[in-house]
């Protein structure tokens, strides 16, 4: 390692990665400008240590800003060394984990540090779907370097030195006392972070995905030893119905559930689960949420919101790329009718029914609440391309609550009316047997064989080959 070995962007590099693996390249490169006395200043790998290593024995590339060089600042041989990590990542088939400590772009160099800025943002888009992209935010993340933090899959941030911001709270309009730029305010309401942590508990997060993700994408993830029964009834999780992330960890081998973007939009669940240990991405709805302790600490409507659907959209298409199997719960009876949703929910549900239907990777849907209106069909269904659907004997499908059809339906008509109209409804329309009927479900199951249908159907599913129109890409 460089003479940086005790710095703690290097301390970091070691935390992360297995014992002894890391190999640094490009330990010699220092800063090229000699604009504004910079050639006074030292500048040790040029504020970035770069190199390769391993987590589990995979294969990753790593870079960690020194914030005690230039304060981490981009320019451009910093840039430099960070885009010739990405060019070997490419070449071979893995991922990029950034250590973000940085203040930004280097203002000595000026145009240059610009032009970085740049080159890195190219490769990083290009590597997209490519090699999965994480980064991790242990310090400043300004402005330029925000957007790379953007365009990475993943985003883990440290819950106390953590900051980041496009532009500083400071600068904000109006804004005189939140700090737009904290771990909370980004995961909970921009959607940006998906972990947030202490450096120690973000190392573990990183340690604990990397090995469930494949390596690119043309590889496969990598497949777990399996101790759990294949066959094991989930015997609690039709109580567990209304909170994903319990009843996803019933379904899952031993537990294994790692949830994406806990803090956003909480109505909607996204994570990763295995499967006979194959790693499937999980999509579900939430109408309440519980604690380790089975106490109920939050409910929500059971309707789509704009947010929900973006969240849902991003990590479909994350799947889809990699070729990870997507499994999705549903239980969702429409839109969230208010004002502010409606700015966005047209165009936040489009890019749902988009990232659904354009997804060849296998997927299945279990409908384990009420699946009404839009909810039915933009969650997954067999329209969109859902590839197996299976319902549960006590769900619901149809277009609404049959009481509410019915007023509509029999609208001036008495009580004893619309009740024996609702009856009616509930029986011809609502019910999964009337949706089966028509070949809109597959199988109607119990609950507790949710588990062992799911492995059947992906297994079934294994060698799936769909070809889609051709095109460039979709302009949702």
């Amino acid at each position: 390692m460089s003479n940086t070995a005790q710095s703690s962007a290097a301390k970091r590099i070691e935390a992360l990665l297995d014992e002894n693996s890391f190999v640094e390249i490009g330990k010699s490169v220092t800063a090229r400008s000699t604009d504004f006395n910079l050639t006074e200043d030292k500048t040790p790998s040029d504020g970035v240590i770069t190199g390769y290593g391993l987590i589990d024995d995979n294969l990753v590339y790593v870079y960690s800003q020194d914030a005690s060089v230039l304060g981490g600042t981009i320019g451009e041989m910093h840039a430099k060394k960070i885009c010739r990590l990405y060019d070997l990542a490419m070449k071979m088939g893995a991922p990029v984990i950034g250590l973000i400590d940085c203040a930004g772009v280097r203002l000595q160099e000026s145009t240059d540090a610009l032009n970085a800025f740049g080159e890195l943002y190219r490769k990083m888009s290009l590597a997209s779907g490519v090699i999965p992209q994480i980064s991790a935010v242990l310090g400043q993340c300004g402005g330029g370097l925000a957007v790379a933090a953007g365009l990475s899959d993943f985003v883990f941030m440290d819950g106390k030195a953590g900051k980041l911001f496009v532009n500083a709270p400071n600068a904000l309009a109006g804004n005189k006392t939140e700090d737009t730029a904290c771990a909370a305010f980004q995961s909970e309401h921009t959607g940006l972070v998906d972990f947030v942590g202490t450096p120690d508990e973000i190392f573990a997060q990183i340690r604990a995905l990397v090995p469930m993700l494949p390596a690119n994408n043309s590889d496969e993830a990598p497949l777990s030893d399996v101790a759990d029964d294949l066959n094991r009834e989930c015997t609690d999780i039709a109580g567990a119905a209304a909170d994903p992330a319990v009843a996803l960890s019933q379904i899952s081998d031993s537990g294994v559930f790692c949830e994406v973007k806990a803090a956003e939009a909480k109505e909607m669940v996204t994570g990763f689960i295995k499967l006979n240990g194959t790693t499937v991405g999980a999509v579900a709805n939430r109408t309440a949420a519980y604690d380790a302790d089975g106490k109920q600490t939050a409910e929500f409507k059971p309707v789509l919101t704009a947010k929900g659907c973006e969240k849902a959209a991003s990590f479909v298409n994350f799947c889809d790329a990699y070729d990870i199997p997507v499994l999705t719960l549903t239980n969702a009876e429409g839109f969230l009718a208010d004002k502010h949703n409606e700015y966005r929910i047209g165009k936040a549900a489009a890019a749902l029914v988009t990232a659904f239907a354009s997804a060849t990777t296998p997927k299945v849907n279990v409908i384990v609440g009420n699946a009404y209106g839009s909810g039915f069909t933009i969650m997954n269904s067999q329209a969109l391309g859902a590839d197996v659907t299976y319902a549960w004997d006590s769900a619901k499908v149809g277009t609404m609550d049959a009481k509410l059809a019915a007023g509509i339906m029999y609208d001036g008509s008495d009580a004893a009316t619309i009740n024996e109209k609702a009856a009616e409804y509930e029986k011809k329309q609502n019910s999964v047997d009337a949706a089966a009927s028509r070949g809109y479900i597959d199988t109607i199951i119990r609950p507790e064989d949710t588990r062992k249908m799911a492995i059947g159907a992906f297994e079934m599913l294994y060698t799936k080959r769909e070809d889609l129109p051709a095109r460039k890409h979709a302009t949702v």
